[in-house]
């Protein structure tokens, strides 16, 4: 009996380790990435995600710092590194989480980020599959203030290119600050992202 209960605490104990190991390094990772230090940010993440292997957050983080500083790189083979990483990223955290809403918005970011680094080879293949996760991820989550937004932001977008409107769009990013108002993460690092730009959107709005 002393024996079990012995095995039991020591399980315990290297269970509640590794979560600390897992928030220590989670934190630190964001602290990277606050500082500017994108790629001590991508690599702490990506050898998270490799130790949590049943955890989408550390994958579903590396595409996306990988996907925000695509949106600003110009060097092409630069950006296609960066893009090929997220993707990487992307796709082993849709596996861990099938129709994750969080995942489908980041993949429309990732394929946002090719079309906005050359629309004339990339908009016409890539435009309907962005459209079409939007729609899902509406259908799925539509209370979700980061579905909302980024499709809000993708109509915006695809009606200013065309010469449209884009004003019948700002209801929405009205709503999806009304969300985020009452949105509570499911977990700790569960993305919460999204609010300030809301904001920014909605003072260009008006």
């Amino acid at each position: 009996m002393k024996k079990t209960i012995t095995l039991f605490f020591l399980l315990v104990v290297t269970l509640l380790s590794a979560q600390d190991q897992y928030t220590k390094g989670m934190e630190k990772a964001f602290q990277f990435w606050g500082e500017g230090k994108t790629t001590e940010a991508s690599n702490l993440f990506e050898r998270i995600a490799m130790a949590e292997m049943d955890n989408w957050l550390p994958n579903y983080y590396l595409a996306q710092v990988n996907t925000v500083a695509a949106f600003t790189e110009k060097d092409k083979e630069k950006l296609a590194q960066l893009l090929g990483k997220a993707q990487e990223a992307i796709d082993i955290a849709k596996a861990i989480s099938p129709d994750n809403v969080e995942i489908m918005v980041q993949q429309a970011m990732i394929h946002t980020a090719w079309v906005a680094s050359d629309g004339a080879t990339y908009g016409m293949t890539l435009s309907p599959k962005i459209v079409a996760i939007y729609n899902k991820a509406l259908a799925m989550a539509p209370d979700n203030p980061r579905v909302v937004l980024n499709k809000a932001e993708w109509d915006m977008g695809s009606a200013s290119y065309f010469g449209q409107d884009t004003t019948p769009y700002c209801k929405d990013i009205e709503r999806s600050l009304e969300l985020f108002a009452n949105f509570k993460p499911e977990s700790p690092f569960y993305p919460s992202w999204g609010k300030e730009r809301a904001e920014t959107v909605l003072a260009n709005c008006k």
